[in-house]
C-alpha cells in the first residue's frame, strides 16, 4: 500500500499534465501559408455577352493552365478574358505575346481559347488565329457548349 503522501503527489501530477497545442496550431498555419503561396490559382472569367455555339461532340479541355482567352462578340469586336476591348489584330497579337511570355516564365505551354459568339465565330476566328500565330501561339481551343443526349 502506498503512503498517503505518494498518492497525493501522483494525483497532483496527473491533474497538471496537459499538452500545449500552440506549436501544433503554428505548424498548421505555416503549412496553410506554404500551400497558399506555392500553388497557382487558375481562374477563367467568362464574358456573359458571348454565347458559344453548341456542339454534339464537344469535349471539355483537361488542362486549364496556359489558357489565353479571346472573346469574339457577335458584332465582330474582340475582348480579352477581363473583357477589355482589343481594338485590332495588332492589339490581339500584343495581348497574346504578353500572356505567352508570362506562361513561358511559369514553364507552361500557351493555348489560345476562342470563345466566340455562335453568330461570329466562323466569320472572325481566322483573324484571331492568325494574330495569335504571329505572337507564337499555335495551339487553339474552340469553346462550345456540350450537348447532353440520352
Amino acid at each position: 500500500m502506498a503512503s498517503p503522501k505518494l498518492v497525493a503527489a501522483s494525483r497532483d501530477d496527473l491533474e497538471d499534465i496537459s499538452q500545449d497545442m500552440s506549436p501544433m496550431i503554428d505548424l498548421v498555419f505555416l503549412l496553410l501559408i506554404f500551400f497558399m503561396t506555392a500553388s497557382t490559382l487558375i481562374i477563367n472569367r467568362l464574358d456573359p455577352e458571348v454565347t458559344p455555339p453548341v456542339a454534339d461532340k464537344a469535349i471539355p479541355p483537361t488542362v486549364a493552365a496556359g489558357r489565353i482567352v479571346v472573346n469574339i462578340h457577335a458584332d465582330g469586336t474582340f475582348t480579352d478574358e477581363s473583357t477589355a476591348t482589343l481594338a485590332d489584330l495588332d492589339a490581339i497579337t500584343a495581348y497574346v505575346r504578353e500572356r505567352d511570355t508570362i506562361n513561358e516564365r511559369n514553364s507552361v505551354r500557351s493555348r489560345l481559347v476562342l470563345r466566340g459568339d455562335r453568330d461570329a465565330i466562323v466569320r472572325y476566328s481566322k483573324q484571331v488565329v492568325k494574330a495569335a500565330g504571329d505572337a507564337g501561339v499555335n495551339e487553339v481551343i474552340f469553346s462550345a457548349y456540350q450537348v447532353h443526349r440520352e
